[in-house]
């Protein structure tokens, strides 16, 4: 029998406070596995630019991916231009699609007129609630990512999410098109908050 002793880390409470270490976790990982892209979530762009600098000259491939348009408030997008502007001329990819793991099927869950549960957001609940809040955002960003063509599927890649804000959560994954969802696969928790 083989196996591979590796550090996993586990923060005391979920938070914005973890996303300097969680950036660091995530290059750690990714050069002791050889992986070559990190992709995290990040609604304003803070989240983004805090990964950024920590993987600045790593030579990581950094791919954001950001709320939809309208997440919040119609037709509003959260993302600093700003932000967006900088990190795109620093090579940083950026990816705004539609949410996977709820996207349409939340517009059924919340109406009053249709109403009730959905497969696709009991597979989100179950990601929040069996490891952690920030899991399901990563595995939501990898799908998007995928999805729309700005990473394969054949190679693992570090994956970064959070609780609401920030990140708090370091996974890799082999990663899948949405439409092959059961293909994906989180092969490694490399950080994640104990109290969720």
């Amino acid at each position: 029998m083989t196996f591979v002793a590796r550090n996993t880390y586990y923060f005391d409470s979920p938070g914005p406070g973890n996303t300097a270490d969680c950036a660091r976790f995530a290059r750690e990982r990714a050069r002791e596995l050889g992986l070559t892209t990190v992709i995290v979530a990040s609604t304003s762009g803070e989240t983004a630019r805090i990964f950024h600098a920590a993987l600045k000259g790593s030579g990581l491939d950094l791919i954001v991916v950001t709320h939809v348009v309208g997440f919040s408030k119609p037709g509003v997008w959260e993302f600093s231009a700003e932000t967006a502007e900088e990190l795109l001329g620093e090579g940083v990819q950026i990816v705004t699609g539609t949410h996977v793991l709820s996207g349409l099927e939340r517009a059924f869950s919340r109406s009053q007129k249709v109403g009730g549960g959905s497969r696709t957001e009991a597979v989100a609940e179950a990601l929040r609630r069996v490891i952690a809040v920030g899991l399901k955002v990563a595995v939501e960003c990898v799908l998007i990512a995928a999805d729309q063509g700005i990473i394969g599927v054949e190679e693992e890649v570090i994956a970064c999410g959070g609780s609401y804000s920030g990140s708090d959560t370091v996974c890799v994954v082999r990663p899948s098109h949405s439409a092959s969802f059961f293909d994906l696969q989180v092969r490694e928790i490399v950080a994640m908050p104990r109290d969720r």
